[in-house]
């Protein structure tokens, strides 16, 4: 670990960490893909998303001396929160690290979210939640949207608990932004496309 930069090594999570502006060393996660354009390198100035964290720049590429080998670091910058993750190139695949999604995955998405018909059980809240993270954390871009889309009828049939509304903004938030990021849209248009499906947040 490195004090200076404050390097965090992750290991076999994509959930958030709480310190902004750090630099985290990735080296396992989620091996699912939300796209199926992510067995690729990036460039400097590629956008790229992370699972469960959303879409990022890649700002430099680094090599640095791990246990004695030498390896190569994507060096990421979160657009919403200018977080840096460190990444490493050979794992990058394997963490789920991919480019933000095509015109024909944007359809897909849509297509996913306006359907209607979404059967609920009587799982207690904390245990829906817990799926849901599940899905989040997958990476791919459809089980976010099933999460945006799932939440977003459940909450027109009964009050969300704090957690559930939590997950729904994130959820929002992921879908909103990179579709903007792939469509060169403002989020503000993108936002209100998904509100003309389920009403005003």
């Amino acid at each position: 670990m490195q004090a200076r930069k404050q390097v965090e090594v992750k290991a076999r999570t994509t959930a958030p960490v709480a310190a902004a502006r750090s630099t985290t060393t990735s080296n396992s996660a989620p091996t699912k893909q939300g796209s199926a354009s992510s067995n690729q390198e990036f460039k400097i100035g590629d956008k790229a998303v992370y699972p469960a964290r959303g879409v990022a720049e890649v700002v430099s590429i680094e090599e640095k001396d791990i246990a004695g080998n030498r390896q190569r670091f994507y060096v990421l910058r979160l657009l919403d929160t200018d977080h840096k993750i460190m990444v490493p190139v050979l794992n990058a695949q394997n963490i789920g690290l991919r480019k933000p999604i095509s015109d024909k995955e944007i359809k897909e998405i849509f297509r996913i979210l306006k359907v209607k018909e979404v059967p609920f059980d009587n799982q207690t809240w904390n245990r829906r939640y817990r799926g849901f993270m599940d899905k989040i954390k997958t990476g791919s871009v459809f089980d976010v949207a099933e999460v945006l889309r799932d939440l977003s009828r459940l909450r027109a049939n009964k009050a969300l608990s704090f957690g559930e509304r939590q997950m729904l903004e994130k959820a929002r938030g992921l879908i909103v932004k990179e579709i903007a990021v792939s469509r060169g849209k403002s989020e503000d248009k993108v936002r209100l496309e998904i509100e003309a499906i389920f009403g005003p947040s």
